[in-house]
């Protein structure tokens, strides 16, 4: 028997007045998946994440998530989903250790105090346990958030832009870990990103993004010579700027 997707899409769409945001895009996600969604600034990338995690209703189409419907079974669907971005810091005045067993007890995370303990050695977090996340550095908040992202071993992981406060060394040590975690866990990932080399080096799929609609799908490292460019780079480049000529081809 084919395995449920961690996450399924069909028919998603969202406008805003007379504006279409996203228009009638389908996906899905595997478990053990690491899909990359693309495009530039507007395409649509932060509002599908955020009609799949219920913060914004869709104004068409469907969210299943392992199989329930998100807005019938919203918080079955929900709970083993989490979610990171730069943009979404974690409360201030709360320390690390506080902020990982505040969320850990909100997503009833078993185990909780020793989940709290690995993820504190997994994210080097252990010397920041005790200081209000308000006073970390960027890139250290953005430590915390990842280790809350996985403080329920999600089944479906949604990441906004996940290393892009982070220095190159810090940010291929947080890849490495999040493909571990879908290696040991089974998780699907749905991963935005602007960098095009980690999205080569971690995605097994990339959904790419222009004007709200999937312009293109596949293999980030055969995509490019497949639309006749050099890298992934020219590729995302051409989807911002002539995404009518990639279409046609």
């Amino acid at each position: 028997m084919p395995s449920i997707p961690a996450l399924a899409a069909s028919g998603l769409s969202k406008r805003y007045g007379d504006v279409l945001a996203v228009g009638g895009v389908s996906f899905e996600v595997a478990p053990g998946e690491i899909v990359g969604l693309l495009g530039p600034n507007g395409a649509g990338k932060t509002t599908i994440i955020s009609m799949v995690l219920g913060v914004l209703e869709p104004s068409a189409g469907r969210i299943l998530i392992q199989g329930k419907d998100i807005a019938a079974r919203r918080s079955e669907a929900l709970e083993r989903t989490n979610f990171a971005a730069v943009y979404a810091p974690l409360p201030g005045n709360l320390t690390v250790r506080e902020n990982l067993r505040v969320f850990g007890l909100l997503y009833g995370a078993p185990r909780l105090k020793r989940r709290i303990e690995d993820l504190l050695d997994g994210f080097d977090l252990r010397k920041f346990a005790d200081s209000k996340a308000g006073f970390l550095s960027s890139g250290e908040q953005t430590r915390l958030g990842l280790a809350k992202a996985l403080i329920n071993e999600p089944s479906l992981l949604l990441l906004d832009e996940p290393t892009a406060s982070l220095d190159p060394a810090t940010a291929r040590e947080i890849r490495s870990k999040i493909r571990e975690f879908v290696r040991r866990g089974g998780a699907g990932v749905l991963w935005t990103s602007h960098n095009m080399h980690e999205v080569a080096e971690v995605c097994d799929r990339a959904l790419f993004l222009s004007r709200g609609q999937i312009l293109l799908e596949g293999d980030p490292r055969r995509l490019p010579s497949q639309h006749g460019k050099a890298n992934l780079e020219e590729l995302f480049i051409a989807v911002a700027r002539e995404p009518l000529s990639l279409e046609a081809a």
